[in-house]
């Protein structure tokens, strides 16, 4: 059993509906499948992130631009990639990315990956955070810090990445007891390496731990950061199924 706070355990008979965060898959052009399942209807998702080169890239990919129109003309959310490499960007580099994403791909928002998750680093986050609301109104912002950052952050975005990594770590993981002050909407959680048989412990953590925004993958980390959310999952079928509003054939 994980090792699991009290403090959220009223969650997990919430109505909230479960829904998928795609972390960024590889680029349209060598994983096209990735992209055409994303616009099938009855897929749960929240919101899918466009990453076409560790951000915008040099200059406007007609790939991309293609992938993330689909998208948004379905009604999915696409959000451009945006790494603050833990702090160690400049405040002008990332919103000089948030810019080209907008003029060339029009998202909707921003997962800002490697955010920074300690108190010191909140002012300089919250700086940047605005900024972007200010350039794209009703930009949904989603802050990667990957783990349970300090609570303040929770009032300056939409959604907090708090949890990404592998599964031997999420089935024994536990959850921060502020959370329990926010509905699960606020909430991502990143798995690689579930193994299917697990799938729906995997799920049940997530409810207890109060995260409505997931991504679970058979798929494991060996090279890059990305490399685990790059490819569908193995089981993709199966776990739409389980959380979606239609079964996938």
């Amino acid at each position: 059993m994980p090792h699991l706070t009290s403090a959220k355990r009223g969650t997990a008979s919430t109505d909230v509906r479960t829904g998928f965060g795609i972390p960024g898959f590889a680029h349209p052009l060598v994983a096209p499948a990735e992209w055409n399942e994303l616009t099938r209807p009855g897929t749960p998702l929240h919101w899918v992130v466009l990453n076409v080169a560790d951000g915008p890239g040099g200059r406007p990919d007609p790939r991309c631009l293609e992938a993330a129109g689909r998208l948004r003309n379905a009604g999915v959310r696409v959000l451009g990639h945006l790494d603050t490499a833990y702090g160690l960007r400049t405040f002008g580099e990332v919103i000089s990315d948030a810019h080209r994403f907008l003029d060339w791909y029009q998202v909707d928002g921003f997962l800002l990956d490697r955010c920074p998750a300690d108190r010191a680093a909140l002012p300089e986050v919250r700086r940047t955070v605005t900024t972007l609301q200010a350039i794209r109104d009703d930009a949904h912002i989603v802050l990667g810090h990957g783990t349970h950052p300090y609570p303040g952050y929770a009032e300056h975005a939409d959604q907090l990445v708090t949890f990404s990594g592998p599964w031997s770590d999420y089935r024994w993981s536990q959850v921060a007891e502020w959370t329990a002050d926010h509905p699960p909407e606020r909430f991502c959680h990143f798995v690689h390496g579930v193994p299917r048989p697990h799938l729906d412990e995997a799920l049940r953590i997530a409810r207890w731990q109060g995260a409505a925004t997931i991504y679970f993958t058979d798929h494991t980390g060996h090279g890059g950061r990305t490399e685990p959310w790059e490819p569908l999952p193995g089981y993709w079928d199966d776990i739409v199924s389980r959380i979606g509003t239609g079964v996938s054939e």
